[in-house]
């Protein structure tokens, strides 16, 4: 049977660790200038109803990599859910392609998009999650502290499709996971209440960033207007005022702490130029990371 991976709780917790381990073999043979392409004459198609630089050029690079190749389908040459029905664009591409990764806006979309689609479907990023960033997040975590034992991540900001997505890993991996974010910006409160009821790591929302990161692994930040959100710019900003991931706040976490990013950064907001570019900062790494995952998780759907 076809497999998707649509919520990072897809994968078992025995198969993120297996995608661990193949995203540090298909890194090292990039690194080592290893040839290895087993899907020659495969294809992706990308749907792409959001833009991002980063998620197409990681992708597609990707594909190249391991012997395929991907093709790109804006906003303008697919309209999802609006110039033509989702189940018959995924049957669609589906007869045309091997596999389909897809960055839409409507969760929905991309269910529907995997529902009928005959091929394994990717979720590039929905307005609801982001599987592929937080698989590429706690990779890069693994990389640098050699284990996740006694993890906490402090996520400071919007309780947005990032931090859903890390709360659909608390549900596979055990870790210490709280969300500082102001009166108003929780994330879905059923998956706070679900990754809870699962029961393997420890879920906090607070409202005070000094308190959340207290003897924090990682502060892991994003941006405060998504896109989509630009009508709240000016409220967000201000809301958000206090939740800056700035060296004083940096400081305030363990000595050796990492910071994360899921780009774009808007540097004087979310994060100080300073943060960004100092020894605790990983985001380039993080981002670097991005198309080793990915790699690791088209592997895996489409070769076992």
């Amino acid at each position: 049977m076809k497999r998707d991976f649509l919520h990072v709780s897809d994968f078992s917790a025995e198969e993120i660790w297996q995608i661990f381990e193949l995203t540090r073999r298909l890194k090292s043979y990039v690194k080592e200038g290893k040839d290895y392409t087993p899907l020659k004459g495969k294809t992706m198609a990308m749907i792409f109803a959001k833009p991002s630089a980063r998620t197409r050029i990681s992708f597609e690079t990707g594909m190249t990599q391991l012997g395929g190749h991907a093709i790109y389908l804006g906003p303008g040459d697919i309209g999802v859910g609006k110039r033509e029905a989702v189940k018959d664009i995924a049957r669609v591409i589906a007869r045309y392609n091997d596999i389909i990764m897809a960055r839409l806006f409507d969760h929905a979309h991309i269910l529907e998009l995997a529902e009928y689609a005959s091929v394994p479907v990717i979720n590039g990023l929905t307005d609801y999650n982001h599987p592929c960033q937080i698989m590429a997040d706690i990779y890069t975590v693994l990389e640098h502290r050699g284990n996740l034992n006694n993890l906490k991540i402090a996520f400071v900001g919007d309780g947005n499709n990032i931090a859903h997505s890390w709360l659909e890993l608390a549900q596979r991996l055990p870790y210490h996971f709280v969300l500082a974010c102001p009166p108003g910006y929780e994330p879905n409160a059923e998956l706070v209440a679900k990754a809870r009821q699962v029961g393997l790591s420890q879920v906090e929302i607070v409202h005070d960033p000094l308190l959340a990161v207290r003897d924090a692994d990682v502060i892991y930040t994003d941006v405060w207007v998504s896109m989509g959100q630009e009508a709240e710019q000016e409220k967000r900003k201000s809301d958000f005022a206090a939740f800056q991931v700035n060296m004083a706040l940096v400081k305030a976490a363990k000595p050796d702490v990492y910071v994360m990013h899921c780009l774009p950064a808007h540097r004087g907001e979310e994060i100080t130029d300073e943060v960004m570019e100092s020894s605790h900062s990983i985001v380039f790494n993080e981002a670097e990371n991005r198309m080793h995952v990915q790699k690791a998780i088209i592997h895996k759907l489409m070769l076992g």
